[in-house]
């Protein structure tokens, strides 16, 4: 089912090899027989299947093999290459609640990619677990009131050694998924303040007196949680890596992550585009379709070619990421403009559908919430702009 990584690479600029067409025409399939049902029963914002619904999409995933796609063969994933997880991701993200759930929450089994930096006795006691499905997600705390977009010199939650222990201390804001996990990686100051190499990463129960969370309403259908620590003791058997080493261990992983952040607003996009070409297809204004109306069909053309572009820019970035190479302009490349392009594309389908893309009888108004969140996501796209241009200019 899943692709070898080393037979990953596209024959041409414009073309996905066979072997990911097929898995992108499986996702799709799931997405529409098993989810779409699923969520015209919920609510308009749910966030996620609920349980035991979730426990059983999940199983018709693991047994299609879309689990644990993105978790290396060597920790008992698929092994899904970057391309192939982007492919995965614009498919999985076509649904009501795509751009936080993916699938409606089917394909897990991936624990934070830090977490493949742990020693093996780490990832057997809390990776495990979640690769095999036998526990829920964990979360990922980096960003804290001092700034989110430049991590390393912004953290101000402090970890002391005491013996065998880290106490924590302070504060961490929007961390996703937070609610219900079993533990979480946090990022904490070991040492001097604005060093990125006085950053240490934690593994974090649920259960460790001193953590409290608390839900932040936000603009989207998704909530993140502030994460308290007050004196919180963390074993120091939990420390990933060295100590200091925790800022170098997430760089490994971040610029990737751009790349396949992507996915899912242009396959947002692309579903609502879908959409509104059947709704102006059919809509009469003044006695004629909508789809007659030039300004319409130039609304119509722009979306379809800017949503190309970004998913060739997208296809572009992984190809490169999976042949090793330095993709750091590629993969901020790829999140502006396929974070921006999505965005752009939801607004006009909104437009399109008129009063009807505003109420919660469509999913546009939502995504358009949802969308705007992923502008700041992952790096916002000033500070990937930044990134564009010092590359450049240096």
């Amino acid at each position: 089912m899943i692709p070898d990584p080393a037979d990953d690479f596209p024959t041409g600029a414009w073309e996905l090899p066979e072997e990911f067409v097929l898995l992108r025409d499986t996702v799709r399939k799931f997405v529409q027989t098993e989810v779409h049902p699923l969520e015209e029963a919920l609510p308009h914002d749910t966030a996620g299947v609920p349980q035991p619904k979730l426990g059983e999409l999940q199983r018709k995933a693991r047994e299609l093999g879309l689990w644990a796609m993105a978790t290396p063969r060597e920790f008992g994933g698929a092994g899904l290459s970057v391309l192939g997880q982007v492919v995965v991701g614009e498919e999985a993200a076509k649904c009501r609640m795509g751009a936080f759930f993916p699938a409606g929450g089917a394909f897990g089994g991936n624990p934070p990619n830090v977490m493949y930096k742990a020693s093996p006795e780490q990832f057997e006691r809390f990776a495990r677990p979640i690769v095999e499905g036998r526990m829920s997600k964990a979360y990922t705390a980096i960003s804290e009131a001092t700034g989110g977009s430049d991590p390393a010199r912004a953290i101000r939650c402090r970890a002391v050694r005491d013996g065998d222990e880290y106490v924590l201390t302070g504060t961490k804001l929007w961390t996703s998924h937070a609610a219900g996990a079993d533990w979480g990686v946090v990022y904490a100051r070991t040492g001097e303040s604005g060093s990125r190499d006085a950053i240490s990463c934690f593994i974090v129960e649920k259960d460790t007196p001193g953590l409290t969370m608390t839900p932040i309403g936000v603009m989207n259908s998704f909530s993140p949680y502030e994460l308290h620590f007050d004196g919180a003791r963390v074993p120091a058997a939990n420390r990933i890596g060295d100590e200091g080493a925790g800022f170098r261990l997430a760089s490994d992983f971040l610029v990737h992550g751009r790349i396949v952040y992507a996915a899912g607003p242009i396959g947002i996009a692309q579903y609502a585009l879908d959409l509104a070409i059947d709704w102006v297809k059919q809509r009469q204004v003044f006695g004629e379709r909508l789809a007659d109306k030039q300004a319409v069909q130039f609304m119509i053309a722009d979306s379809e070619i800017e949503l190309r572009a970004a998913r060739l820019l997208m296809y572009q970035a992984a190809w490169n990421a999976d042949l090793g190479k330095d993709v750091r302009v590629d993969a901020s490349v790829c999140k502006v403009f396929g974070t921006e392009t999505a965005f752009r594309v939801v607004d006009r389908c909104v437009q399109l559908f008129g009063a009807m893309g505003l109420s919660q009888e469509m999913p546009l108004e939502r995504w358009f919430r949802d969308l705007r969140v992923k502008l700041l996501g992952e790096g916002a796209s000033e500070v990937q702009r930044m990134v564009i241009a010092r590359r450049l200019l240096r």
